[in-house]
């Protein structure tokens, strides 16, 4: 017997560090398409920035968004790539985006075009900017309904996709 509530007490241990560090994420939305699909389920890493000081260019990152869920049950969690940083100047022109006056290469974005403009646009202190891959389809910081992402808000880093099974990996 007591075998088995030692083994009970370190299952709910390790439960508890898993959760603590983790937070599983299922994907809802085409944003980040073609790096995630509506309906992968990834692990988030709640301490990614607890570790080190910021967020880095092309990190993949959930935040908590002051636009409302569509159930109306509290505030949408977004999934966005980190395409500037604080002190970043960014600029969007004729569908190329441009960090402190060099063009990105982003072989990651499902068109390979980025909509709208935005001219010399420096990136706030704890602040980042990010967008989703599928930029034609991404609300991000871009709109102002969402605008730059306070390092604060930010949940974690998306480092693990879990399923579908065919695409399991880190990210």
């Amino acid at each position: 017997m007591k075998e088995f509530i030692k083994d009970v007490l370190v299952a709910v241990v390790i439960v508890i560090i898993i959760t603590t560090v983790i937070k599983p994420t299922i994907v809802k939305e085409s944003s980040m398409e073609p790096t995630l699909y509506e309906n992968n389920y990834l692990f988030v890493n709640k301490l990614a920035y607890v570790t080190k000081d910021h967020p880095e260019h092309e990190d993949i990152i959930v935040f908590q968004s002051d636009l409302d869920r569509d159930d109306g049950k509290g505030k949408k969690l977004l999934i966005k790539r980190v395409v500037g940083v604080e002190g970043d100047v960014i600029t969007i022109s004729d569908g190329v985006v441009y960090r402190n006056g060099y063009p990105l290469e982003e072989p990651y974005t499902l068109d390979g075009y980025t909509g709208g403009y935005l001219t010399e646009f420096t990136v706030p202190e704890g602040q980042v900017f990010a967008m989703g891959d599928n930029r034609a389809m991404s609300l991000d910081s871009r709109d102002p309904s969402v605008g730059t992402v306070s390092e604060d808000a930010i949940l974690g880093k998306a480092f693990i996709r879990l399923f579908p099974f065919n695409e399991f990996g880190l990210l």
